[in-house]
């Protein structure tokens, strides 16, 4: 006899029921709260990978973190020109309507992005089949020049030098906007770089002054 297979979908039902019986029911009073909207003080700009999900790392409540999630975590730099801004909307809104407070930029271990990145492997693909994906990691070509000279295109050593450069990237591009950088001018808006390393579960923090990214205690 034959067991029957769980699909995702079912699992996905079965956690909202988990997720009604824990999560909504006994903070029913926090809930009626964000009725009324939403106040993060915090932004977080992550990678999609479904290892590294924000809420669950830093363990926050409904409504505390504010976060947008992108191949390798990637923030664009500042333009105007014509097109479809998903990340600069969701800097925009969080900074000018929410008024957050800080912006953390979270990088990972073993992030495919970034190393599709180092490796080039999907330079000249077609869009619909990796050319999407090419397009946006080329802002992390400068980044891949001195990594690939010192250390090549292979291995952890090459991958977790581009995963911390990325993080280094992005602080630099929301540094582009003009907004994002009068409130940090100001005091109104701090701006903070991350890695979790997913083979140890560790997070480390960067340091801006020296370049390096501390452990957490």
């Amino acid at each position: 006899m034959t067991t029957p297979t769980t699909s995702s979908s079912d699992r996905l039902v079965q956690g909202y029921r988990r997720f009604r019986e824990t999560g909504w029911t006994p903070r029913r009073d926090r809930w009626a709260q964000l009725r009324e909207g939403q106040q993060p003080e915090v932004m977080i700009i992550a990678c999609s990978d479904s290892r590294v999900d924000p809420a669950q790392i830093f363990d926050t409540d409904p409504g505390e973190i504010f976060v947008v999630r992108n191949v390798a975590a990637l923030v664009p730099p500042f333009e105007t020109t014509p097109g479809r801004h998903g990340v600069s909307a969701a800097l925009e809104f969080a900074v000018q309507v929410l008024k957050v407070r800080e912006i953390v930029v979270m990088g990972h271990g073993m992030c495919g992005g970034c190393r599709a990145a180092l490796t080039q492997e999907m330079r000249g693909a077609e869009r619909g089949n990796g050319g999407f994906i090419a397009d946006w990691i080329e802002m992390l070509d400068d980044a891949r020049a001195p990594i690939a000279a010192a250390y090549g295109t292979e291995g952890r050593v090459a991958e977790r030098a581009m995963e911390l450069a990325a993080v280094t990237v992005s602080l630099a591009n929301l540094r582009t906007f003009p907004c994002i950088r009068s409130k940090e001018a100001s005091g109104e808006l701090t701006l903070r770089g991350a890695f979790f390393a997913i083979s140890d579960g560790v997070l480390h923090l960067l340091d801006e002054r020296s370049g390096v990214f501390l452990a957490v205690d």
